[in-house]
């Protein structure tokens, strides 16, 4: 039962970033301000944005719970846990950065340390779980989309 509700935990914790984020996201049909942009050719509907977020926090959970939940190695684990916080932070300012100001470049150089910040998280995840290292690299390599349509943004408007 313990490790169930340390599960619990983790995918609460993993969707933080989203519930913040959806305090500065107005809906795609309420926000002019992005509605006015040019976006990328490949830019997705909004509501696979939904659906991707939810399925990447939950990787994430489950990741920072295989973390949280091995005994095996004596290593610390305060680093892992300072850059998944690290990652989690970046994430939530990104979207206040991008939707929230509408300042384009600062959210696109937030997401470049927030990619630098999750490939490091990645590799210090592996020695407490593989998975939960493998669990990571769905979610940088939305973000390197995530970069691709915010430098597209930057660059049309």
């Amino acid at each position: 039962m313990k490790k169930f509700f340390k599960f619990l935990l983790a995918i609460f914790i993993s969707f933080i970033p989203g519930i913040i984020g959806v305090m500065f996201t107005p809906s795609h049909s309420d926000n002019v301000w992005y509605n006015g942009l040019n976006n990328s050719v490949l830019t997705p509907d909004g509501w696979v944005f939904g659906v991707a977020w939810t399925i990447l926090y939950t990787l994430l959970g489950i990741s920072l719970f295989l973390v949280m939940n091995n005994e095996k190695t004596r290593q610390s684990k305060s680093k892992a846990y300072i850059l998944f916080a690290a990652q989690m932070g970046l994430n939530a300012l990104w979207t206040y950065l991008f939707f929230g100001l509408n300042f384009v470049g600062g959210a696109l150089l937030c997401l470049v340390t927030l990619i630098a910040i999750s490939i490091w998280m990645a590799a210090a995840f592996r020695p407490f779980n593989r998975w939960a290292s493998y669990l990571v690299w769905p979610y940088v390599a939305w973000l390197f989309f995530a970069m691709y349509l915010n430098g597209t943004i930057l660059l049309l408007n």
